[in-house]
């Protein structure tokens, strides 16, 4: 049953690469576009913002008559938007087609997730809201280097045009496959409904906080290793970062299915917490790499880990609800990045910003602990949320 949602893995893929393969490319984008680097990278946030808004206001709606044509809607809308990346003349069009593009992406990972999940029985819902999840951070972790490969080797239109194949293999196979993909029950209401019940609210804000210490940080762990004397590192560490991420969205929906959210809502953050604290305190190269690798294997695992906590009694809402959840991740991640280029401005020491992240870090498990604590199964748990309040 589970193998039916690899054709939403594949555009889940194509997003991974999109979301983050404009930072490595924006010097190339700013000098072909005869503008700075400070406005090409409002494209970042031009296309996180249509993310953040387009999700949860256009996904319901989409969904009357057919899920299927809804995904393939809102991957042509993606396509549609890197396509004109591809061919901007100049800083204008640009910044419109990543508006396009993430207006795109915001739909689909909602709809995505959620037909993922009614795809498959009940006991294989938190893998298949996983492997939503790696087809994420594979894009990222795999895509990313390669689409820098491929601008510095060619320019960095080639690197968007590989986003757009892949975009345009995912729609083809989701049109091999639109009969398997069930249609979603529409919404009765406006998305925002959701946003009245204080569960999911703490889910949302706990995204947030996820997003800001996560992804926010991870924008600066070649700067926080050279600080630390690590340099010669740099691609170990993102390697070890990414490959962790891509293991822990492929492994956690085994345990997901078998034992609930309840345990990783608190393991998942505390991990975060410990791979912050060894990069602040420690300069040991393999300290480092294990710290990297739990990082992202923790960071990513807990994105279907919130959806399984907040779907689960709710799976009819799951479409808005995982909206708004990957909104605030988003938001949160752009969020970190400039809290981040804040302090740096501000005299704070690259090798230092771990421990900035650990506030936010430990806002977010005092959050997920408050989703856990009331029906946590083992004692340990509860006590471990009891002495983080």
């Amino acid at each position: 049953m589970i193998r039916r949602v690899w054709p939403l893995v594949a555009a889940a893929i194509a997003l991974g690469i999109d979301a983050y393969v404009l930072a490595g490319v924006l010097p190339s984008i700013a000098d072909s576009l005869a503008t700075t680097v400070a406005a090409v990278g409002l494209g970042v946030t031009a296309f996180t913002a249509a993310y953040a808004l387009a999700g949860p206001l256009l996904s319901g709606s989409l969904i009357r008559g057919s899920t299927a044509r809804a995904l393939l809607i809102a991957l042509g809308v993606f396509n549609l938007g890197n396509l004109v990346t591809v061919v901007s003349p100049g800083t204008e069009v640009f910044l419109a087609s990543r508006v396009i593009a993430g207006a795109g992406a915001g739909v689909l990972t909602a709809v995505a997730t959620a037909a993922a999940a009614a795809m498959v029985a009940d006991h294989e819902r938190g893998r298949a809201m996983a492997m939503v999840t790696f087809g994420l951070s594979t894009g990222t972790v795999a895509g990313v280097p390669v689409g820098m490969l491929i601008g510095d080797r060619l320019s960095w239109r080639w690197t968007m045009a590989l986003v757009v194949a892949v975009g345009l293999l995912s729609m083809v196979a989701l049109a091999v496959k639109a009969r398997t993909i069930p249609s979603l029950p529409a919404s009765r209401g406006p998305a925002f409904a959701v946003l009245r019940s204080a569960r999911t609210l703490v889910g949302i804000a706990a995204a947030f906080l996820l997003g800001v210490a996560s992804l926010g940080l991870y924008t600066y762990l070649l700067p926080m290793a050279e600080a630390r004397g690590l340099q010669g590192w740099g691609f170990a560490l993102v390697w070890a970062w990414g490959i962790g991420g891509v293991a822990g969205s492929a492994l956690v929906g085994r345990p997901l299915d078998a034992f609930g959210p309840r345990t990783l809502l608190i393991v998942l953050p505390a991990v975060l917490l410990g791979g912050f604290a060894v990069f602040w305190l420690s300069a040991a190269p393999a300290a480092w790499l294990v710290a990297a690798a739990l990082w992202g294997a923790a960071g990513w695992a807990s994105v279907p880990t919130l959806q399984q906590a907040l779907t689960g009694a709710w799976p009819e809402r799951a479409m808005p609800i995982v909206a708004f959840q990957m909104a605030a991740m988003y938001l949160g991640s752009a969020a970190g990045a400039a809290a981040g280029s804040g302090l740096l401005a501000d005299g704070v020491d690259p090798g230092d910003l771990s421990a900035w992240a650990l506030i936010p870090a430990a806002l977010a498990l005092l959050l997920t602990c408050r989703l856990s604590i009331g029906h946590a199964r083992h004692p340990a748990a509860r006590l471990a949320c009891e002495a983080a309040d």
